[in-house]
């Protein structure tokens, strides 16, 4: 195989994304798109040159890969459907909104031998990636506290806007499981694991059955603690916001850019990292606080954080992994630990706070 043919598995807001990435990415191609409103299929064929499918099993017998871009509760279902037919799978985030359906999908894609994916573009960020290094090396020493915040802000004429959302049996919940999903992923990812969780939520601000304001206690499986919180509540909306504290420095991420990047350099140089692995001082080293001003800058237009090239990275290593014959670099597995998260995130708050360990 030379070159990956994509379908593509509903047809609203976030599928141009996909389409877009797809066409910049040498070895794919866009060939099929299906909706449950044909008319949607058929405009989306017609701006991107491909076939309107009326049916998903029409749509797999043309692609050898399948992103699914449906509601979210509807992820595994269709998943499931498309892993059967011996196709890839892709799906946007999150894996689905239950761990139990989410399993089913890991196991269908195991036991079809095909790829499983979710959309989880933030880990393509060369800050993310970056701070993720340094925080599991040692550079940063032992790891106190990680953060992740996500105050954002929605009408109600989004949540209005298609009647899935905002409802537990499509959207799977609120604030947490579709907007804060990816800096959840993120803090998690770059701290190491989620040991424990103690949580509260509100429906504070629209007419919905799930919550729009979040907050968690976190404590990392490195015994580290942290905070999450998440809200589409607050007005006019915020940039997502990262925060890792070790023994010797501090990283700062504000919408996947290093904002604010201090280690502590006396730490460095007598090899007080712990944790982790200490890394050799290169021949040309700057000092400590070039480096950091070096990263405050070349973040500001690093083009993996900008929206649109981390899903085309992203889905360009998918392609290449299966033209490759590998693994691609986020999973079906490692796409269940955020669900994991926010799943007993939501056991907690009903149980008044109680802690829930994973």
């Amino acid at each position: 195989m030379s070159e990956v043919r994509f379908g593509l598995i509903g047809c609203g807001v976030i599928y141009k994304t996909h389409a877009d990435a797809l066409a910049k990415i040498d070895g794919a191609k866009l060939v099929a798109v299906h909706d449950i409103v044909h008319e949607k299929a058929c405009e989306a064929a017609d701006l991107y040159h491909c076939a309107p499918a009326k049916t998903i099993q029409e749509l797999c017998e043309l692609s050898d890969a399948v992103i699914v871009c449906t509601p979210s509760g509807l992820h595994a279902e269709v998943g499931v459907q498309v892993a059967q037919s011996g196709r890839h799978v892709m799906v946007e985030k999150p894996i689905d909104t239950t761990r139990a359906k989410a399993q089913s999908l890991v196991d269908a894609a195991k036991l079809a031998g095909v790829k499983l994916a979710t959309i989880s573009q933030h880990r393509f960020s060369s800050a993310i990636q970056r701070t993720r290094e340094a925080a599991q090396n040692g550079e940063l020493g032992d790891l106190l506290a990680g953060d992740a915040y996500v105050k954002w802000y929605r009408t109600q004429a989004y949540y209005d806007s298609g009647d899935w959302r905002g409802t537990w049996a499509l959207d799977g919940g609120g604030c947490l499981i579709n907007q804060g999903i990816h800096m959840i992923d993120m803090i998690q990812w770059i701290m190491g694991g989620v040991k424990s969780v103690q949580a509260q939520v509100r429906t504070a601000s629209h007419d919905i059955e799930v919550e729009d304001i979040a907050q968690a206690l976190i404590e990392y499986k490195n015994g580290a603690i942290g905070l999450i919180y998440g809200s589409t509540s607050f007005y006019p909306g915020l940039a997502e916001r990262l925060e890792v504290h070790g023994k010797h420095g501090t990283v700062i991420l504000e919408g996947d850019r290093v904002k604010m990047w201090k280690a502590d350099p006396v730490a460095a140089a007598e090899g007080l990292y712990g944790g982790g692995v200490m890394m050799q001082p290169t021949p040309n080293q700057h000092t400590a606080d070039q480096n950091e001003a070096d990263l405050v800058a070349s973040s500001i237009d690093d083009p993996t954080s900008k929206w649109g090239e981390q899903h085309r990275l992203q889905l360009e290593d998918f392609t290449w992994a299966i033209l490759d014959g590998r693994e691609p670099f986020i999973t079906g597995e490692a796409s269940m630990e955020p669900l994991k998260i926010i799943m007993a995130i939501y056991q907690s708050a009903k149980e008044d706070g109680r802690r829930i360990y994973l």
